[in-house]
């Protein structure tokens, strides 16, 4: 390299695409275990020491505002692919958020009214007021000068790639491809994928439908084939006492069938309650496919038989007017369509209604029990005998 573009620091090609992935590499463990994990959903607690370099280190390489970020991802939870989620791929449009993620969330962040209801115990220090949010910019002007001087003409490419590397991963690939393509592992009320088993690139945010199932969970990792790089740094971090963590995801333990629902029984079913849904639409998948088999020749119009299954598997508030009146018209084709929905239905209702008595919601998980094994489908009954199991 010349010695007019050479910086303090002169390395070979390669080394420069390494500290380049380095350096992004910490932004999005920032990005993932402060404001996302730590900040947003509460699911562990940072030393200010750890606080306070992600802080700096996100003031530097995002321009990111601590209150903005945590208050739109809360929001985005609250009102999850619906008109008021500020970037469902399913509402706006799967191209939109791969390609103006950041200009989505930088609307949202301008609502004083998101930052007021969703924005609630972020930090609010002379820190935060005069520097990381009063002088936003002064951050990534920082991070040009030190990448320049650093690495010298190689150094504006290398800080161009941190500069885009959030609006593509953070805000375009996690909150498009996230709720677009993947795998499920819990059947949530949401779009929500797994994009990759192994979470290494963005941090562990791979794993986004473990994270919509159990949002206040530390860790994003579920089965034992997945792996999340971010809960191994917060694994480091709590050793080095630089980190504690207050929750996560709980292990679906089985016991005895209890004949005779009871309050622990009802517990257990609430708390496991995805792992349920996700064993109810994977034990009733078949039954599905026989019954809509049966209808192909004589499924109502404008009905396509993809799309049919995955209206059986969400809660009825979730669905279009114009999706309810064409799953009704189905519906009304096959009695046993219609059970299997309505139980469905009947099912997530134990956990959705908060007026009900412990006592009146055990009876009516006892009822439904009966009705399923008495329903004469023989994988509703098994997944009857299941649910009992829950410990």
């Amino acid at each position: 390299m010349s010695e007019y573009t050479q910086g303090l620091i002169d390395l070979p090609w390669w080394g420069y695409v390494l500290v380049t992935l380095a350096l992004t590499h910490i932004s999005i463990a920032s990005i993932t275990i402060f404001l996302h994990r730590a900040q947003a959903h509460r699911a562990l607690d940072l030393h200010p020491i750890a606080s306070h370099f992600f802080r700096f280190w996100l003031w530097l390489t995002t321009s990111a505002v601590t209150k903005e970020w945590v208050s739109v991802h809360r929001k985005h939870h609250a009102r999850c692919e619906t008109p008021e989620d500020p970037h469902s791929p399913r509402i706006v449009g799967i191209r939109k958020v791969l390609l103006e993620g950041a200009e989505l969330y930088q609307a949202e962040a301008a609502k004083p009214d998101t930052l007021e209801r969703f924005g609630h115990g972020t930090p609010d220090d002379w820190l935060e007021r005069h520097l990381y949010s009063g002088r936003r910019n002064l951050g990534i002007t920082l991070m040009l000068l030190i990448d320049l001087a650093l690495f010298g003409a190689i150094g504006l490419t290398i800080w161009a790639v941190q500069m885009l590397w959030m609006p593509v991963f953070a805000a375009g690939i996690i909150n498009g491809a996230g709720h677009y393509y993947g795998y499920r592992n819990f059947a949530c009320d949401d779009a929500s994928t797994n994009i990759l088993p192994w979470g290494i690139l963005i941090g562990g945010e791979e794993l986004h439908n473990n994270h919509h199932a159990y949002g206040s969970s530390a860790k994003l990792s579920n089965r034992w084939y997945e792996f999340d790089i971010g809960w191994g740094y917060i694994r480091v971090l709590a050793l080095l006492g630089l980190a504690r963590v207050k929750k996560v995801a709980p292990k679906v333990r089985w016991g005895e069938i209890k004949h005779f629902c009871d309050a622990e029984l009802l517990n257990s079913v609430v708390t496991h309650r995805y792992d349920v849904l996700t064993r109810y639409a994977r034990g009733m998948k078949r039954v599905y496919a026989e019954e809509l088999d049966k209808l192909r020749a004589s499924l109502p119009e404008g009905i396509a038989l993809k799309q049919a299954r995955r209206w059986f598997n969400l809660d009825h508030a979730r669905l279009k007017s114009s999706e309810r009146l064409q799953l009704q018209s189905l519906l009304a084709q096959s009695p046993r369509l219609l059970l299997l929905y309505q139980m469905r239905q009947d099912l997530g209702a134990l956990w959705g209604r908060s007026t009900a008595s412990s006592e009146q919601l055990v009876h009516q998980l006892q009822d439904w029990c009966q009705r399923a094994e008495s329903s004469g489908i023989e994988a509703l009954s098994q997944f009857s005998f299941r649910l009992r199991r829950y410990a």
